[in-house]
């Protein structure tokens, strides 16, 4: 079973411009709602594939109940807990060439008896077999450690643990012993560098970034999957080390990218495909997503068509 684990879900509103204006009154156009958060749409990304998972989050007021509704609407099995603080609502405006600006609010805050009902629950989902896939943002009320925490917490009791988080949760994560960090990883370009303290430059090439990535292993993580937006990524594990080209596509927003990129890695690792099979369609499923208006999955279809473009190449 799949568990997608979403701490600060939202409301998410995607709009239209021709170009942002600073300062100025910008008129948005084909505005879409979704329900939001990077594990809700990992879920999605599950499902488009053909597979199954539970979202799981924290869901408060009226916009909570929206969200719930729009996860319904997608076809996706929730286990949410209710909380007194209202769910946040996210604006992101994409202009003419792709580009994607995003207002993104803080989330409410989580109270403790709110907390410990989650960690009851994750820990019930925490079964020899599963995967249960952490992502995005910490609301308030919880501390930087807290995916350190649940990472030891999952590992402990039989699940394997896929982490997509960045700053001091990502850093922190890392810090368990080799049996209680996160089995998989995913990072992207800034926020590998980030966590290594090395200038985003010229110099940094792909060897580079492979070698920061074997770090990782050397702490006890299994995968790291490595997304370099339009250039591709490089995945590494005990068994080498591979470098996937972007593929070119006509992009609408690059909303839900990575975690389409993660949803397909997590499909793939439970449907027991290979190494290489994993990476082309975690590569085919983020290119994909795109190609989608809002933080929608692409078709099942277009992921196979893209498939066939996809060069997997094995460096080391």
């Amino acid at each position: 079973m799949i568990i997608t684990v979403t701490l600060n879900p939202a409301i998410d509103k995607t709009g239209y411009v021709d170009a942002i204006r600073p300062r100025s009154l910008n008129r948005l156009r084909n505005v879409q709602i979704d329900a939001g958060g990077k594990g809700v749409n990992v879920s999605a990304m599950i499902r488009a594939l053909g597979g199954e998972s539970i979202a799981v989050g924290f869901a408060g007021g009226g916009a909570g109940e929206e969200l719930l509704s729009r996860i319904a609407q997608k076809g996706l099995r929730a286990d949410f807990v209710r909380i007194a603080a209202v769910t946040r609502t996210n604006l992101k405006v994409v202009d003419n060439d792709g580009a994607l600006t995003e207002l993104n609010e803080p989330g409410p805050a989580i109270q403790a008896t709110e907390w410990r009902e989650m960690e009851n629950k994750l820990s019930g989902y925490g079964v020899q077999g599963n995967i249960v896939a952490l992502s995005g943002s910490l609301p308030a009320g919880v501390g930087a450690d807290t995916y350190k925490r649940l990472s030891a917490l999952l590992r402990r009791v039989g699940a394997a643990v896929f982490l997509d988080a960045d700053g001091e949760a990502f850093k922190l994560a890392l810090e368990n012993g080799p049996d209680a960090v996160p089995d998989y990883v995913k990072p992207n370009r800034f926020e590998l560098l980030q966590y290594f303290d090395v200038a985003d430059d010229d110099s940094v090439s792909d060897a580079k970034l492979a070698d920061l990535c074997r770090s990782l292993l050397d702490k006890g993580v299994k995968l790291v999957a490595l997304s370099m937006g339009g250039d591709g990524a490089i995945f590494v594990n005990k068994n080498g080390v591979w470098r996937a080209p972007g593929l070119s596509v006509q992009a609408r927003s690059t909303v839900g990218a990575g975690d389409g990129m993660t949803g397909a890695l997590v499909y793939g690792f439970a449907n027991a495909l290979t190494d290489e099979q994993c990476f082309a369609l975690a590569l085919a499923a983020s290119a994909g997503a795109c190609t989608t208006e809002g933080t929608n999955p692409p078709k099942r279809a277009l992921v196979d068509e893209l498939l066939e473009q996809t060069r997997i190449e094995r460096i080391a």
